[in-house]
């Protein structure tokens, strides 16, 4: 269903694109692209039940530049996508779906920016353990790299000593996002900003955001029949410095103020570190440390989990590649494991990646995407890009 902000954010967007295509094409440049990809994943505990999928992403931009310091863009891209998963020999399950992925304007220099419309919005010195996922769902273990975008306006302006500050606001996003358990109440307005500066051999960066959060789809039994809509308020600090290794870190804390709900503080930190070591070709190795812990009050013990991350790449030859990723969960005891062989043409990306782990994850917040991975199998995954 289309919301007031969409539609309004989607003429904005088309607006612009009107006003590039009818003024003089000569400073402006088209590209078409597009992403097909085919998998099919086959799990020890039911051989005969595969799962296959496809994603077709095709993007069109274009790009006006009016001077030698400013400069319009669009973009649009859309994701379809279908699954089928034979339930047995007589049935089979399937899904598919056409939405927007990407759509947005940007206007630019080379300081500033100012992007509106359907968009990605990342930040963060993590990789594997992320407590800013704040606005998307980017999977390390995911070849492809996909996650959904907000509605929003994004303002970004770079001091020439390296700093920059951002400012954002979203509109219409009331599904959950990020690590968020509890969604945002419709048409209300989040917004936020961060700020980044170098310190010393690296930077380390501030960044806030508040929303409203519904309270119709609280959990049953709280009585919120007097809140008509509950502040969250996150702020966060994180850094990332290169001496020798690489070494970084995420903080965050978040609020919502309302004593009906059981947990109402969340505290998140990761620690982390690569290296490449001269072996052979050149192995890298990234580690990360993730503790999360909700509670009643801010200092209070609750609710938490603990993990561990390693992941390591080595380059075979010119076209092939090996990785692995290890998550180790301290309280129940699991472990995960990825080990993914890639081959790359210059169109044609080649994936066949093993997985071992738990029945139930507890890592990410993408329960149909993590219930391909569940258990013990292997997926093929192929991919052209034109």
């Amino acid at each position: 269903m289309k919301t007031p902000a969409s539609q309004f954010i989607r003429s904005m967007i088309m607006g612009c694109l009107v006003l590039l295509l009818v003024n003089s094409a000569s400073s402006q440049t088209f590209e078409l692209k597009g992403l097909l990809s085919g998998w099919v994943t086959v799990n020890t505990e039911d051989i005969l039940e595969p799962q296959l999928g496809m994603y077709y992403i095709p993007e069109f931009s274009i790009k006006k530049s009016f001077s030698q310091n400013y400069s319009l863009d669009f973009d649009l891209s859309l994701n379809a996508n279908g699954t089928a998963r034979f339930q047995s020999q007589d049935e089979i399950q399937t899904n598919g779906e056409i939405k927007l992925y990407r759509m947005w304007g940007r206007f630019s220099s080379s300081r500033f920016e100012a992007r509106l419309g359907l968009q990605k919005i990342n930040f963060g010195s993590a990789s594997l353990l992320r407590p800013l996922m704040w606005f998307d769902r980017l999977d390390p273990r995911d070849p492809l790299q996909l996650t959904d975008g907000v509605y929003a306006l994004l303002l970004r302006y770079y001091f020439l000593n390296n700093a920059n500050i951002w400012v954002w606001g979203l509109f219409g996003n009331k599904d959950t996002k990020g690590w968020e358990f509890l969604s945002t109440k419709d048409r209300s307005v989040e917004f936020g900003g961060r700020f980044q500066r170098p310190v010393g051999k690296g930077e380390m960066a501030f960044t806030y955001h508040h929303r409203q959060i519904d309270p119709n789809q609280i959990l049953p039994g709280l009585d919120m029949a007097n809140s008509s809509s509950i502040p969250e308020n996150r702020f966060a600090l994180d850094g990332k410095w290169d001496i020798e290794i690489g070494l970084w870190f995420e903080a965050t804390l978040t609020h919502q103020e309302s004593d009906q709900l059981p947990y109402p503080w969340q505290k998140a930190v990761t620690v982390g570190f690569d290296y490449t070591f001269g072996l052979g070709n050149g192995l890298n190795l990234i580690g990360e440390y993730f503790v999360y812990e909700s509670s009643q009050e801010l200092f209070g013990s609750g609710e938490s989990m603990e993990f561990s991350a390693l992941s390591m790449n080595y380059p075979l030859s010119i076209l092939d590649s090996l990785s692995c990723i290890f998550y180790y969960d301290w309280k129940n005891k699991d472990l995960y494991s990825f080990l993914n062989w890639r081959r790359t043409y210059d169109q044609w990306v080649i994936n066949v990646i093993g997985f071992w782990n738990p029945e139930r994850f507890q890592i990410y917040q993408s329960p149909a995407e993590n219930s391909l991975f569940a258990g013990k199998g292997i997926q093929v995954m192929v991919i052209f890009n034109h």
